[in-house]
């Protein structure tokens, strides 16, 4: 985890402050040293020795500085090296590390809140609703935003407003500021996906979009993964009204990297095609209730729902159905989430390989649906469970850069922002009535039931990347 949050410090200084060193009388950019990988068309190459030989970093700094973009353009030109696609993918990742990041700051300071300030956990649920609900509501109208004035200013500001909102939770600490600065946070969460889609689909070149967007997901797993360590470790020795502050503060210092680095965020931005704006209203909802899209949004609320199924509820079913102990279930989850974040990473190289996301998707499921039948039927030895576990995490992860190539691929140019931001919606549907779903399950005794009711949700998502008919961009 230290580990995890150095690299992450070291990323955000290269993006933020383009520190350069002399040697030997030449100026060497260290963000140079990032751009390198990205020359390359194998993770291992992209991912291996940062520091490459004096030359090629001296090369690549020379170059960098000659090839910005011109700003508001809609595609690559050729002009742009490769290496300028690593900058954007870096840069888009840090603000999705913050919008996760910034989603699970509150909960596990909820006993310090609590006694602090004299709330039920019910009070406290009801400020995660609000954010919630909120978060859900705000992406279509955003997505339209984006489409019409830009994905980098409103990312910007989406940004700059949540990390305030975090830095107001930190200097007013009464219940009804914590509720309301969390409406509006859960408001600015919502920009994210639209903005962040839309300037990757506009600014990293094609044969490197599968990595983009595995880059992207993954350094939201990243930020739920440091959220819980780093608040505590913040509210014990400052005290965590200090520790909401202070991460809202470097959340701002994010913020600032994006406006350094904004002529490099490309986006598809088109003027209305009609005068008549009621015509242009007509024409987007129509795209949006297509076949195509509408398949996509319930492909996302699917994924929400086995999802939350899997996260969870499978330990207590676990316990419950075949009396497993909690820390080998715990085990098992944890083993899964791994495998699903590394499953991520490579999906996206996958995903760069081949056109057929929709066969990669697919086998994916059919893999997980399989074994989460075999979960529900067989009593199995820990470290067989274990193992299962793993896979599943695997296959969960190779489908999230294909299931984001495959909206890209129904989505018309200069549409990115609505279409993601709809589509993102089901994510939030299917994480309303998940929990509902299953722990009525629980509750009447049907453990077992659970994993049917997950195994059979993967086998329509299956048939759901199949039925959406791909359009040209």
């Amino acid at each position: 985890m230290t580990a995890a949050m150095h690299q992450l410090v070291a990323i955000i200084f290269a993006i933020g402050f383009n520190f350069r060193s002399h040697i030997g009388g030449v100026f060497i950019n260290p963000m140079a040293i990032f751009e390198n990988r990205l020359t390359h068309d194998v993770w291992p190459a992209m991912l291996g020795d940062l520091f490459r030989s004096r030359k090629s970093i001296m090369t690549s700094a020379n170059t960098s500085s000659e090839q910005k973009p011109a700003p508001d353009s809609g595609a690559v030109p050729a002009a742009v090296k490769p290496c300028s696609d690593l900058r954007v993918i870096a840069t888009i990742g840090v603000a999705h590390f913050y919008s996760h990041l910034f989603i699970l700051l509150l909960p596990p300071l909820f006993p310090l809140i609590r006694d602090d300030l004299q709330l039920s956990y019910l009070e406290l649920g009801l400020i995660l609703t609000g954010f919630a609900v909120t978060s859900a509501v705000a992406q279509l109208p955003i997505g339209f935003l984006v489409d019409r004035f830009g994905a980098r200013k409103i990312l910007i500001i989406g940004l700059v407003v949540e990390s305030l909102c975090f830095v107001l939770m930190g200097f007013y600490s009464e219940y009804w500021v914590l509720f309301a600065a969390y409406l509006v946070a859960g408001i600015a969460n919502g920009v994210y996906h639209p903005a962040d889609y839309a300037i990757l689909s506009a600014s990293v070149r094609p044969e490197r979009m599968g990595r983009a967007f595995s880059l992207h997901t993954f350094s939201g797993y990243l930020g739920f993964a440091v959220a819980p360590f780093t608040i505590i470790l913040l509210a014990e020795n400052f005290g965590w009204q200090a520790g909401l502050a202070i991460i809202g503060g470097s959340g701002l210092l994010a913020a600032l990297a994006l406006i350094y680095y904004r002529d490099y965020l490309r986006e598809e931005r088109k003027p209305p095609a009609n005068a008549d704006k009621k015509a242009d209203a007509q024409a987007a909802w129509q795209l949006l209730t297509s076949a195509p899209v509408l398949i996509c949004f319930a492909f996302f609320a699917m994924l929400a729902l086995l999802s939350s199924g899997i996260n969870n509820f499978s330990v207590a079913s676990l316990n419950l159905l075949y009396g497993i102990d909690l820390v080998v279930a715990n085990t098992a989850l944890t083993v899964y989430l791994s495998f699903t974040a590394a499953g991520i990473l490579v999906g996206g190289y996958i995903a760069d390989r081949t056109q057929r996301h929709n066969v990669v998707a697919a086998g994916c499921f059919l893999v997980t649906a399989s074994l989460m039948f075999v979960i529900a039927t067989v009593p199995l030895p820990s470290m067989l469970l274990i193992t299962i576990f793993a896979i599943q995490g695997a296959m969960h992860g190779l489908i999230m850069p294909s299931r984001d190539m495959i909206v890209r691929s129904v989505t018309p140019e200069g549409s990115m922002g609505k279409v993601f931001g709809f589509v993102s919606t089901g994510l939030n549907v299917g994480s309303v009535i998940g929990p509902i779903i299953y722990a009525y399950l629980l509750d009447i005794g049907e453990p077992r039931v659970v994993f049917f009711v997950i195994s059979g949700l993967m086998l329509v998502s299956m048939t759901t990347v199949f039925t959406s008919v791909k359009t040209q961009r």
